[in-house]
């Protein structure tokens, strides 16, 4: 990043924030005797049930429509937890979040470490950072548009909310899905308050390796009208996953070092919060962020696996290889139709098995998924990951119920993860995926409501420049002629976005609503894309120096990188009905459709080759049809809710992985589903709930490689076709304080993580149970948990492999962890 850039980024943050600052500040001392805002209003929700008893349970105030509103009042099928619940449930994670939310699921790539959410099916897994989502994810009103952001450690959050379904009428970007938001706790005026929250566990796996996590926060307030807050935490876990390298080595070492332990984690993040309330109309909240993580390379394991082909050449399926299986690949006529060892994308290559049932050069996983492998391209705290980012929200009242927002948002992001791509002993290539990155957004909102209308309306505008390479590493020891060298791809995308919104609730009578909205999008692209060779010399590096380019695009003078510049004009709408049957019984249908602009590819060189006029995919559509009801009982104590879907989507943005590359292709997809959750307070103390999802999906006519001439109806990938949670938990008086006992578990089905649905590309359906017992009074909270208490292997991510290496690599969730846990108020 240049001086100029980092100039001309400084200046127009600073300059939307002051004229933010301005007219917020103006504006609140001309209303001094407005009421609150929505967001104190959030704040101070009773969240604790509605009881007094209930833990989990009681009233949830969202914002799901840009207003402060009862959960069960909104015609959403939308889950939130406050957090307490979070806690109570020992959500550490965003990735927990999907495992408590049926429907919603986790992809993505780098075992863990750079994660996406799937909702109802809906997925993006490319692993190129300069895709987008299509399930948005925000952090206090700012959008997150990279994938790296998207994972990330939860501390001091005041609450989740994840809203199903397309949503891009009121929020601002690429929620064809749906939208996961993070609300972090604000600071409160008058009152010093805080607490320090530690942790220590043991997980069960053949190292045992020990996990500590400090979270901490300070409220402070500084006069009357100025209050801060800092929030801190420290993740450090060891090694899960213990390597045996050099056992069954092939080739020469990669680098000193090689071989280490993987699956750690060292996260430090921070967050500081300053309110200021120049009147009792008016609030500003400037939150600064930062967050970095070190890890050793990704946690793969392996499997073995064959590629099966027809008599055309064309690979059909890939399945486990069996125990004795010695061909590198099976024909037409079951004969050994070699190998692509050095990824040209020609088999025949006569490196074979040389062990019965193991991968092309001979290794067998010792214990298959229980946590020992041997990984020759592992480098202990080689992986690392870098966030910023400043939030400038203000919010005030005009008067005659009319309310301003104000969002500025900037994050900045750097990462480079490697992996190593068999996931084995044989020194053949790892893989490594960096990126530096910069957003801004803008909104503006108004709101306001009469009588008859509830109605929002407001301008957006998001600016993203990604910088992404990505590739594979050759690295010094390789068996791959040629090598030490990386063969990657260097990607550069500059996204402008310029949108404007309404949305107006109308209430035709006391108990009818109409909800109808809008958005129009422009959006401009500006593309550089090369792939090369880079010559290296260090395992820990990437892509040093100047390329030799060749390609994506070949010309009469050559290897040349591809480069275009694009607009687009999108619209996204909404049609729904809300009817209040009675005070406790809520019942809507209503359409939406949701849209997700079209981008470019950034496929890594080798392999099966892909024209230069695959790089661009259009937009995807998604036309929502969803009707549902939410009812609590007269008592209050029971919630029942549930929604009924179907999706009609046009151009879905698919990405199909083939080789040791992938590439997003539009293929049309259809998705029809239903949800139900119960959740019910039947005594004091006692807390029970249970959620359900399923659908059933299907992806049309995908191709199995790029202009091959095969094409198939496919399941989407990480998409469980049916999720189930449930979770009981009671709490009584005892010793001057409460006893609480409870449990959690989770179900999933299978899923496959490669579009094509080969045999060998799926991982297995699982329960995942976790429980605990806690101890908790006005100042203290002491707990004894353990999770994943059955010590089950949950499968992750996958890549399918087997062309390059006669295998797939896998990752999957922590063993058993025994935890013990204590948190002081003050």
């Amino acid at each position: 990043m240049g001086e100029w850039d980092m100039r001309l980024r400084t200046k127009a943050l600073l300059g939307i924030s002051t004229a933010t600052f301005a007219l917020i500040s103006t504006t609140g001392h001309a209303q001094e005797a407005q009421s609150t805002t929505a967001t104190a209003e959030v704040q101070s929700a009773d969240t604790s049930g509605s009881t007094g008893q209930s833990a989990l349970g009681g009233e949830i105030i969202v914002t799901a429509q840009r207003r402060s509103e009862n959960i069960q009042n909104v015609g959403i099928a939308i889950s939130a937890y406050s957090g307490d619940q979070l806690r109570a449930l020992n959500v550490v994670d965003s990735r927990d979040i999907a495992a408590l939310t049926p429907g919603v699921h986790l992809g993505g790539a780098i075992a863990g470490q750079n994660s996406q959410y799937t909702i109802r099916g809906v997925t993006q897994n490319d692993f190129n950072d300069v895709v987008e989502a299509p399930n948005a994810v925000y952090l206090d009103d700012g959008y997150i548009a990279i994938g790296q952001g998207q994972t990330f450690a939860l501390f001091d959050i005041d609450r989740v909310e994840v809203l199903k379904g397309p949503q891009g009428t009121l929020f601002g970007r690429n929620a064809t899905g749906g939208l996961v938001h993070y609300i972090t706790v604000k600071p409160e005026l008058g009152k010093t308050s805080g607490f320090v929250d530690l942790n220590y566990g043991i997980y069960d796996s053949p190292a045992n390796p020990g996990t500590f996590r400090g979270e901490a926060a300070l409220n402070l307030p500084m006069g009357e009208k100025v209050a801060t807050r800092v929030a801190v935490l420290w993740n450090k876990s060891g090694a899960l996953l213990r390597n045996l390298y050099p056992l069954g080595a092939v080739g020469g070492s990669p680098g000193a070092g090689a071989g280490a332990n993987m699956g750690d984690d060292d996260t430090l993040a921070g967050r500081l919060t300053t309110l200021f309330k120049p009147s009792d109309s008016a609030s500003i909240t400037l939150s600064i962020n930062a967050g970095r993580s070190r890890l050793a390379t990704a946690a793969y394991q392996q499997k073995p696996t064959i590629a099966q082909f027809d008599a055309a050449g064309e690979l059909i399926n890939v399945i486990n290889a069996a125990p004795n299986e010695t061909r590198a690949s099976i024909g037409a006529n079951g004969q050994d139709a070699g190998s692509d060892l050095n990824n040209d994308g020609v088999f025949g290559d006569s490196f074979g098995r040389p062990v019965a049932g193991g991968d092309y050069f001979g290794y067998i996983d010792p214990d298959g998924a229980d946590f020992r492998t041997s990984s020759d391209f592992a480098f202990s705290g080689l992986n690392k990951s870098h966030t910023y980012g400043v939030n400038l929200n203000g919010e005030f009242e005009l008067g005659n119920d009319i309310t301003l927002t104000s969002v500025t948002d900037y994050k900045k992001f750097y990462k480079l993860l490697f992996l190593d791509v068999d996931a084995g002993p044989g020194n053949q290539t790892g893989n490594y995926q960096g990126v530096d990155a910069w957003t801004l957004s803008q909104e503006f909102r108004l709101s306001g409501k009469t009588d008859m209308f509830d109605w929002t309306t407001g301008f957006y505008y998001l600016h993203i420049d990604t910088h992404s390479i990505n590739g594979l590493k050759f690295p010094v020891g390789s068996v791959v002629p040629g090598a030490p060298f990386d063969l990657g791809t260097d990607a550069h995308l500059i996204t402008n976005s310029y949108s404007v919104f309404g949305q107006i609730d109308w209430h035709l009578t006391d108990r009818l609503k109409l909800t109808t909205g809008g958005r129009f999008i422009r959006e401009l692209k500006d593309y550089n894309f090369l792939q090369g060779i880079w010559g290296t010399t260090d395992s820990r590096q990437a892509q040093v120096g100047t390329p030799f380019v060749i390609g994506p695009v070949f010309g009469a003078n050559g290897p040349a990188p591809f480069v275009d510049k694009k607009g687009s004009s999108l619209w996204a709408g909404k049609v729904q009905l809300d009817f209040q049957v009675t005070p406790d019984l809520l019942v809507y249908a209503g359409i939406n459709r949701g849209v997700k602009a079209g981008s470019y590819n950034a496929q890594i060189p080798g392999g099966l080759g892909v024209p230069a006029s695959a790089i661009p995919y259009r937009p995807e559509v998604l036309l929502s049809y969803e009707g549902g009801f939410k009812y609590t009982t007269p008592d209050r104590k029971t919630r029942f809710n549930a929604s009924a879907f179907y999706y009609d989507y046009s151009d879905y943005q698919a990405f199909l992985f083939s080789g040791v590359s992938g590439v997003v292709v539009n293929a049309d997809a259809r998705n029809y589903g239903a949800e139900a959750s119960l959740f019910t307070a039947p005594a004091d103390g006692l807390d029970l709930g249970v959620s359900v999802s399923y659908f059933d999906a299907k992806v049309k006519d995908v191709p199995l490689r790029v202009g091959g001439p095969i094409t198939r109806d496919v399941k989407p990938v990480y998409a469980p076709a049916f999720q189930a949670s449930a979770i009981a938990r009671y709490e009584w008086d005892a010793f001057g304080g409460k006893l609480s006992i409870g449990a959690d578990a989770q179900y999933s089905s299978s899923f496959y993580y490669n579009l094509r649905n080969f045999d060998a590309d799926k991982f297995g359906r699982y329960v995942m149970v976790n429980a605990g017992l806690g101890w908790t009074n006005d100042v203290w909270t002491l707990n004894l948990r353990v999770r994943n208490l059955t010590d089950v292997r949950a499968g992750v991510q996958g890549f399918d492999l087997a062309s390059l290496c006669g295998c797939n690599e896998v990752s999957y969730k922590p063993p058993r962890l025994f935890q013990l846990g204590a948190r002081y108020n003050f």
